[in-house]
């Protein structure tokens, strides 16, 4: 029995050395990230098949809070760098590109042709000519509706190509004589409101000049934004009058019961709609109307990221997960436990009709996707913005005032 026990713990020591030693033979990259439970889980698949694939290479996943994470990434980012962090594209990821802190990988785009795979995130990924990160998973904004309360109003349902900016405003009318609120939206924790003046300055200037509005690049009086708030001015009498007093999900209640037609909104709204009553045959969805004709069609879609450090110790392993993240494959996986869109174009959605019309309007839009006025502008500026879109959707007459204070603002944040 001695001797047993004895030839056990010596064949237990064995096998420990070499599972060490195995171990040992691995290189390790080392990943930063913030998921939440359930995009864990599934990351932690993704990696699975990523080393089974690639027998010598390690990932080992440091998880954080969200909050946690945003504080935590400028000091590791400085002091002891992870080989990948995740983050977010557009102006959000700038700053840790201005800074030297995270990695060119325009190679792996090259190499592995992402180009084209990810062609609807590459303006957001590209700064100077080169890529900075890879994007993996995003959501559509656009507008929602309520087919019930067309019907009521007399107003024709939109099909799934929308309609044009003055057929909206028209219908905007319809709407009003039948005591319907055109547009609900909820201004209370101010960026709801955001949502319609990027899109309205999106159809209206295009994206380049909206990311350059929001990284400071143009004044808020410059006669292109002016141009914007003009066409805002002619919604604004269709929006549910009491916004400012209004939580997201208060102005999607007006919306499940009929007293709204239209709520530009996030995907991640659909279950509150669907938690109220509506369901697939009366709950709609488009993209936002064509204000500028001819200008290339941007969406907002606020996209994470993962992004090679500078002070990474195991770059070139670090690349290949890159460009495996990439893949079809490893984002269909993610994508189908957030609930949210692949970018990858080859990538497989669900049978959730919305999902699949935003993959749809997502994975064509050749105008570039914005990240969302408060990811794309610095939080100060962010604010301030958020604050005189809230005013000017209660008092457009203040228009010149606003964007004179918001012009004082930028040039203090900037």
């Amino acid at each position: 029995m001695v001797r047993y026990r004895t030839g056990a713990v010596a064949l237990t020591a064995v096998l420990m050395m070499s599972t060490a030693g195995m171990a040992q033979d691995k290189r390790v990259v080392t990943y930063n990230a913030d998921f939440d439970p359930a995009p864990l889980a599934a990351m932690e698949e993704v990696i699975a098949s990523f080393e089974e694939a690639n027998p010598d290479i390690e990932v080992q996943l440091n998880n954080f809070d969200h909050e946690g994470y945003k504080t935590s990434i400028r000091n590791f980012l400085s002091a002891d760098a992870p080989d990948l962090a995740n983050w977010y594209a557009g102006n959000r990821m700038k700053p840790f590109v201005d800074a030297g802190q995270f990695a060119d990988v325009s190679d792996v785009w090259e190499e592995h042709g992402l180009k084209d795979k990810l062609a609807s995130a590459l303006p957001s990924m590209t700064f100077d000519d080169k890529q900075w990160g890879v994007p993996y998973t995003y959501y559509q904004w656009g507008i929602y509706y309520n087919k019930d309360a067309y019907e009521a109003a007399g107003v024709e349902v939109p099909g799934p190509e929308g309609v044009s900016w003055d057929q909206f405003l028209q219908n905007c009318e319809k709407f009003k004589a039948a005591g319907i609120d055109c547009v609900t939206t909820g201004t209370k924790a101010l960026w709801p409101g955001a949502g319609i003046f990027d899109y309205i300055n999106l159809r209206t200037n295009g994206y380049e000049f909206h990311m350059q509005l929001t990284a400071g690049e143009v004044a808020w009086t410059d006669d292109r934004v002016k141009a914007a708030f003009a066409e805002f001015a002619k919604l604004q009498p269709y929006l549910t009058r009491n916004h400012a007093a209004l939580d997201w999900q208060d102005a999607a209640a007006l919306l499940v019961q009929g007293k709204a037609a239209n709520y530009v909104m996030g995907n991640f709204a659909v279950a509150v709609f669907k938690e109220g009553g509506m369901t697939n045959d009366n709950l709609g969805f488009m993209g936002f109307p064509e204000i500028t004709e001819g200008l290339p069609r941007a969406e907002e879609a606020p996209t994470d990221t993962v992004h090679l450090t500078t002070g990474a110790k195991n770059p070139e392993d670090a690349r290949k997960f890159l460009a495996y993240l990439a893949t079809a494959e490893a984002q269909t996986t993610i994508n189908n436990a957030m609930g949210q869109l692949p970018i990858n174009k080859d990538a497989t959605v669900g049978d959730d009709p919305f999902l699949q019309a935003g993959f749809e309007m997502l994975s064509t839009a050749d105008g570039g996707i914005a990240q969302f006025f408060d990811r794309d502008a610095p939080a100060e500026m962010a604010k301030a913005g958020m604050e005189g879109f809230q005013e000017f959707m209660v008092k457009p007459e203040n228009v010149d005032r606003i964007l004179e204070r918001l012009e004082k603002i930028r040039g203090r944040v900037y």
